[in-house]
This record gives C-alpha cells, structure tokens and sequence, in this order.
C-alpha cells in the first residue's frame, strides 16, 4: 500500500509557472506507474500526465502537451509536475495517483489504486 500527499498548489497569474510535489509512503515507490490528475468544479477528473516506473516513458493529455512536465525520483519517493505558460482553464484541483498494474489504460481513473488528497491550483487572468 502506499499513501500520497501533494504539495505546491497555489494561486498564480495565467502566463506563470508551479511545480506540483507528490510524495509518497513505502519502499516500493519504483513499483508504481504515476499519475496526475485534475477536477475542475462541475466537471469529471481527466487526465493529465502519466509516468513510467523507471521514469523513461511519459504521456500527457493534449491540453497541456508542450506546457507541462512530469518527472520522478525514484530515490526521494516524488513525483513531480512542472507547470508552464498556466492559463485559466488549467484552475482545477490536481491529484498524484498510483497504480502497480501493468495493464489498464494510463488516462483513466479507474487503473488507478491510490490517490492523493488534491492540492488546489487557481490561474487567476
């Protein structure tokens, strides 16, 4: 089992940049794939971003390709994504998951086991 706490959320002008944190319990932190989430108020939580257990593969969905990074390190237990170019409709609340299948599609919630709590993310204009 592990546990994931997010961090780094905040309130930034569409243009500006955050870095989400996701830190995680265990020693099997490497075993996981990884991914973040988002959900806006109304809406369904989509995908974001995935990553692969060694950190050699990584997906995103359109809407943030070219303007958003993950990355992991396997040896601090984090999973990281690095936001750029924030524009309003990025405003949601972000959530780092995990998954230890090896199967199960990478953009949907339901391959994954475990999630963080959320850390909220407010692109003012």
């Amino acid at each position: 089992q592990v546990q994931l706490v997010e961090s780094g959320g905040g309130l930034v002008q569409a243009g500006g940049s955050l870095r989400l944190s996701c830190a995680a319990s265990g020693r099997t932190f490497s075993s996981y794939r990884m991914g973040w989430f988002r959900q806006a108020p109304g809406k369904e939580r989509e995908f974001v971003a995935v990553i692969s257990r060694s950190g050699g593969s990584t997906y995103y969905a359109d809407s943030v390709k070219g303007r958003f990074t993950i990355s992991r390190d396997n040896a601090k237990n984090t999973v990281y994504l690095q936001m750029n170019s924030l524009k309003r409709e990025d405003t949601a609340v972000y959530y780092c998951a995990a998954t230890s299948r090896f199967l199960g599609d990478s953009y949907s919630t339901k391959t994954y086991d475990y999630w963080g709590q959320g850390t909220q993310v407010t692109v003012s204009s």
